[in-house]
């Protein structure tokens, strides 16, 4: 058998590979089942809950780009949703910009569910956010679930893995389960157009411009993020921006809300307390007057400039409602730039510990006549122009894994 083999040695090369990485296959579809099974067991459970007979199920709009890689969730998600009673209403886009405008026609719904990415999560708080009942929408829970390699938003509901199956599995039953977490959202208004809404923040300047520029490297595998950033350099150096960012304070953060409603009192205390009331009313209280915003100016001579939330960490506690103005410095070397650069296409949160960092609860920033160029918002490119950012604070709830809130809880301690 060993001389057949070595007289046929690339016959045998060919076929030790072809049954290695079909058996490689064929464990990693056993290990998909296994996972599908275990996740479908404990969604039986929520499935099993008894209801009262004035109640009625829960009713779930998921909002689903029409792509290749939607099958994912149709044969990992759909059936713990149905197995646990939840109605569901899948909406299916076909084109960019869709899913904002289906938002000003959604019906009342329990739970939103968004899958896919950056993208179609950003078009779908933005159509909530426009509506003139978006007091109301605003109470709904939103349900998270990637489906692409990168997301900007999911690191910090979810624990990631390198099973697809295996996020979405465990994405599903955390909306099941109905743990939340308040989240910020930024209101970014230009001078004509209607406001976008993030999540995560906006970012401009030299590194988010290289990284757009990465994927056209790619047949230089683990050295294409240094070559992007030093064939930039070739082209223009100093990357230097300037920018002029007028902003307010931070704003006290107010006491959180209980999520339950307090028991309603006995009959005997709404007795005495209306007769309280009666007797001794309570006088009217003085209007508030409205003091004048109090602006801050400061101009930045940047490489890369970030206003972003505190929605990395939505657990940790924080004394004031505030976004994060993040400047890097202008005096870079071209080998310290490929450095971060490097560092920032992992993480675009990580700044050196000489950059700028200005806490605020509203800016405005103004860029230089005659410049050109574009930023991102939730990693979604657009147009660079003037701008104001607001910040509406623990303006959505969405669902978070128990796993990850106790991670993170343990970070900030």
């Amino acid at each position: 058998m060993f001389r057949t083999l070595r007289n046929n040695w690339k016959k045998s090369t060919f076929a030790v590979c072809v049954l290695s990485y079909g058996g490689h296959w064929l464990y990693g579809v056993h290990g998909d089942s296994v996972l599908r099974r275990e996740a479908c067991l404990i969604a039986k459970e929520f499935g099993r809950q008894q209801i009262g007979p004035q109640e009625r199920l829960r009713k779930a709009t998921v909002i689903l780009p029409s792509e290749k890689a939607n099958k994912l969730f149709e044969k990992n998600a759909v059936p713990l949703l149905h197995l646990a009673g939840v109605e569901i209403t899948i909406v299916k886009t076909d084109y960019e910009g869709q899913a904002n405008k289906l938002m000003e026609l959604m019906e009342h719904t329990d739970i939103l569910v968004v899958a896919r990415g950056d993208g179609t999560l950003q078009e779908v708080v933005t159509g909530l956010l426009r509506r003139p009942d978006q007091d109301t929408v605003c109470n709904t829970p939103i349900g998270f679930i990637r489906l692409v390699s990168r997301n900007s938003l999911i690191p910090s509901l979810h624990l990631l893995s390198d099973n697809k199956v295996k996020d979405i599995t465990s994405a599903t039953l955390s909306i099941l389960k109905g743990e939340t977490v308040p989240l910020d959202v930024l209101q970014i208004k230009g001078e004509k157009e209607q406001p976008v809404f993030a999540l995560t923040g906006l970012r401009m300047g030299a590194f988010r411009d290289v990284a757009s520029t990465i994927s056209k490297y790619c047949y230089l595998g683990p050295l294409k993020t240094s070559a992007a950033h030093w064939f930039s350099t070739l082209r223009e150096w100093p990357l230097v921006r300037e920018v002029s960012v007028s902003y307010l304070a931070p704003s006290l953060r107010p006491p959180d809300l209980p999520t339950q409603k307090p028991p309603r009192p006995n009959l005997l205390h709404r007795i005495i307390r209306r007769l309280q009331n009666r007797w001794n009313p309570p006088g009217e209280e003085r209007p508030k007057v409205e003091e004048p915003e109090q602006w801050k100016e400061k101009h930045l001579s940047t490489l890369e400039l970030f206003i972003h939330t505190h929605n990395k960490n939505p657990v940790k506690r924080r004394i004031n409602d505030s976004l994060v103005i993040c400047a890097e410095p202008d005096n870079f070397t071209v080998g310290e730039y490929i450095t971060v650069g490097s560092q920032k296409e992992e993480d675009p949160t990580v700044f050196t510990k000489d950059s700028t960092r200005l806490e605020a609860s509203a800016c405005q920033l103004q860029l230089p006549e005659g410049s050109a160029g574009f930023h991102n918002i939730d990693n979604e490119e657009y147009e660079a122009m003037p701008v104001e950012v607001r910040l509406l604070p623990r303006k959505l709830r969405f669902f978070i894994s128990a796993e990850r809130r106790e991670q993170l809880l343990s970070l900030t301690q």
